[in-house]
């Protein structure tokens, strides 16, 4: 589907037009919307708005690096927008010149719904022209990411509340899906940010002080952006070694209760084993009490290294 807006010399904003009445209408700027096209509108690229073989090529193998290319009357950008379920980059393709921007897209980007809403009721939009026009989409489509890098940092802070208060059922899995995520944001956050960089240090972007406070701006939250996905990152690294750390210090626990258990019962297996043996002349065998001596001997021993443990305070690792 094509959708088509102009901007005519007397400040009229017209929509919905065949491309053919491009060249009749006096329009000031336009700006195409290629949406989800079919093969036929595809061609258009070339056949109508004549754009360089590579740059058309760049549209149809997908999946670009964000990036700016420079040629004689405009220049090409490749942007990535985020899938907010999948986290998956799409490709939005942007052609700008000094009276017209062509927007090239396999998959609908509700970014572009917004800013053309914003054309329609903001008549001072009309007058910024493209380079104006050009910041409100990018603006758009980096705004985008905010919501789900956030919401990927209170997952990660939930995460780390339950591991302090409910280790039991506490699955690293999760943490490591989230690394993966944060990993797929920073994929498409630092071209991005680096795109952005080369605008606004680029002579042949020719830029007005004001329009380069725009664009400033969206470095700016890229920036940010970075800044909360590495820092996320680490957390998942200290989510991950304090889970370590506290899986360590449980074993070691579960151990040393163990090691207490058996310390019990080492000397009374010694015993019961010493009065195992099917040896003839075992003197305390022949003994009237002597099964009594001996179980109460177990008795004093197994008392006497219970009180020994808890008066050093062993016996708290049960507790815990």
């Amino acid at each position: 589907m094509i959708r088509t807006f102009g901007v005519t010399t007397d400040s009229q904003l017209i929509e919905d037009f065949p491309l053919e009445d491009l060249h009749k209408n006096e329009l000031d700027w336009y700006w195409v919307d290629f949406d989800e096209p079919t093969e036929s509108e595809f061609v258009l690229l070339d056949s109508f708005f004549h754009f360089h073989p590579l740059a058309i090529e760049d549209c149809l193998h997908r999946l670009q690096r964000p990036k700016v290319d420079y040629y004689a009357d405009y220049h090409f950008f490749v942007v990535h927008t985020l899938n907010e379920k999948s986290l998956e980059a799409e490709e939005l393709n942007i052609f700008i010149g000094k009276n017209f921007i062509v927007t090239f897209h396999h998959n609908h980007v509700q970014e572009l719904d917004l800013v053309r809403e914003k054309l329609k009721r903001d008549a001072s939009f009309w007058e910024r022209g493209t380079i104006y026009a050009m910041y409100k989409i990018l603006d758009k489509v980096v705004d985008a990411y905010f919501p789900i890098v956030y919401k990927i940092e209170d997952h990660l802070n939930a995460i780390e509340d339950q591991l302090t208060f409910d280790m039991k059922h506490f699955s690293m899995d999760i943490v490591f899906d989230l690394r993966s995520d944060l990993l797929w944001l920073r994929r498409t956050i630092l071209p991005m940010r680096d795109l952005i960089y080369r605008v606004l240090n680029s002579e042949k972007f020719d830029l007005q002080l004001q329009e380069r406070a725009y664009y400033a701006d969206i470095s700016d939250h890229l920036v940010k952006l970075t800044e909360i996905v590495e820092s996320n990152r680490e957390l998942t690294a200290d989510i991950r070694d304090s889970y370590t750390a506290m899986n360590s210090n449980r074993m070691n626990r579960i151990m040393m209760i163990l090691t207490i258990v058996s310390s019990i019962f080492i000397p009374l297996t010694f015993i019961v084993g010493l009065y195992g043996m099917n040896f003839e002349y075992m003197p305390e065998l022949s003994m009237k009490y002597g099964y009594f001596f001996v179980l109460g001997a177990m008795a004093i021993i197994g008392v006497s290294m219970f009180a020994w443990f808890k008066y050093k305070g062993w016996l708290n690792l049960f507790k815990q």
